[in-house]
């Protein structure tokens, strides 16, 4: 079965970001497993502060939204409460990671790019997980499991891809799954501010994958899409 890893700073960023691929591996039938590194629960949960919510109420109520996002999308989850705003990388951390790309053994690894002057949590996620990918495939890494191959890692979208020197290489039609993905965005309830401009923003990828490819391959003429950047697009590990 195709397996696929989703590694997310927060707990709702996979759902903005990568709602849609995700989605459309679970309706094909694969498996796709979001590692959720924090709560978000710092820097991404104001509307809950302003309420009076204490930290532990916090983590409790984005763990939810973000499980029941996760289901709806047909994902399984794994939080590892690393702790955001700011979100540091350690020997732990990555070896908890190591430790997931083994069990996994994904196809593919969706995650953030690495580069976001306005929240180094995402880069730092990413580059976590571009080092444990590389980890997990040496055989003498004291990790469980067994040594993986050396899937293939796609960056996806930032809040502000201009500032983030973001150029995407691929553009992915989720028309058929975005009602489950906006389904999955009402389920993050301390962020509804940004459940209209994912909307809008999928939309705008839609008519780019439409004008660019579109009409070779008949897409519909309400395309959504989403944006990502290649990285590793080979199979080129440490093993020899």
């Amino acid at each position: 079965m195709t397996a696929t890893l989703v590694i997310s700073a927060h707990a709702a960023d996979f759902v903005w970001r990568a709602g849609g691929a995700i989605a459309l591996a679970a309706a094909r039938g694969e498996q796709v497993t979001v590692v959720c590194l924090s709560y978000g629960e710092r820097g991404e949960s104001a509307s809950a502060w302003r309420a009076g919510k204490t930290l532990d109420e916090i983590k409790v109520a984005r763990r939810t939204e973000a499980e029941h996002a996760a289901g709806t999308l047909g994902a399984g989850i794994e939080f590892l409460d690393a702790g955001d705003y700011p979100l540091r990388r350690s020997d732990d951390l990555t070896n908890r990671l190591v430790r997931i790309y083994r069990e996994v053994s994904p196809d593919v690894v969706l995650t953030h790019p690495l580069r976001d002057p306005y929240n180094q949590d995402h880069p730092t996620a990413g580059q976590l997980a571009l080092d444990a990918r590389v980890l997990a495939q040496a055989a003498g890494y004291p990790a469980p499991g067994e040594p993986i191959g050396a899937p293939p890692v796609f960056l996806f979208e930032p809040h502000q891809p201009e500032m983030c020197d973001f150029k995407p290489d691929v553009l992915l039609d989720i028309t058929p799954v975005f009602d489950t993905k906006r389904k999955a965005m009402e389920c993050m309830a301390a962020q509804q501010h940004l459940w209209d401009y994912y909307t809008d923003l999928a939309k705008r990828r839609g008519t780019q994958l439409r004008r660019n490819a579109g009409p070779n391959l008949g897409l519909p003429h309400d395309t959504m899409g989403e944006a990502y950047m290649r990285v590793f697009p080979q199979v080129t590990g440490l093993l020899g």
